[in-house]
């Protein structure tokens, strides 16, 4: 008999449901054909998380509807914003394997020992992703938390101006002494390909990342890989 599609909910903290389908879409891109990745938008609280408020307020939504889901039968949940909003009390509520993306990120950028920088667009959360780096344990594969000029709305409002604010501090990485980058947001991924022909570092996309983490909880493996495999691959 076969088995049922394995089902993988992937939960978007913020309420731009155009973010999770691009989540989303990156996630199933990479699943093996008997896993099915289902998107989940926040029904209330911003469109982008940019301070540590919003991040909260987003870890109760996240707890409540990944119990849900958990309940109602998926196979594993994916927290897919960079802060992990809820991700530890979620683990705690529920049988199945749950990933974050900034943990998974993390874990693959610092791969082999080797130092990685941050790069990202939320200065307001700066204090949050040095807690995480240490909370994870990686304060000393981090090279550097470098984060763009301005208004992180702004910034991200247009790919090109968020692509040319990502190269910027990309480039100042590179005499940070990282041996990688890791992108610092979900929505960043729409940078990746303009990044990556700037920049001679790796790079480690933390959906991709939170993905492969929940494929190996799974007991399963993507598929996919590239010629220039750490666009996505540690």
């Amino acid at each position: 008999m076969t088995r049922p599609p394995y089902r993988i909910a992937l939960l978007n903290p913020n309420t731009n449901t155009v973010t999770t389908s691009l989540m989303t879409g990156i996630a199933q891109a990479l699943c093996p054909p008997n896993v099915e990745v289902q998107g989940h938008t926040m029904m209330l609280g911003p469109s982008i998380i940019t301070n540590e408020a919003a991040l909260d307020a987003a870890a109760k939504q996240v707890v409540t509807i990944g119990v849900g889901l958990a309940s109602a039968g998926v196979d594993a949940l994916i927290v897919s914003a960079f802060g992990d909003p809820g991700l530890l009390e979620l683990r705690d509520r529920v049988d199945i394997p749950v990933a974050g993306i900034a943990e998974a990120g993390m874990t693959e950028a610092s791969a082999g020992g080797r130092k990685f920088s941050i790069i990202t667009t939320t200065p307001d959360l700066e204090a949050s992703i040095r807690g995480k780096v240490s909370l994870y344990g990686h304060d000393d594969h981090l090279a550097s938390l470098r984060i763009s000029e301005g208004d992180a709305f702004t910034v991200m409002s247009d790919e090109a101006r968020m692509s040319a604010a990502l190269i910027a501090i990309a480039r100042q990485c590179e005499t940070d002494g990282a041996e990688a980058l890791l992108l610092g947001g979900g929505p960043l991924a729409r940078a990746l390909t303009a990044v990556a022909d700037a920049s001679p570092l790796p790079i480690i996309e933390p959906v991709s990342a939170g993905l492969r983490q929940a494929l190996t909880a799974l007991g399963l493996t993507s598929p996919v890989s590239t010629r220039r495999p750490e666009l996505s691959l540690s």
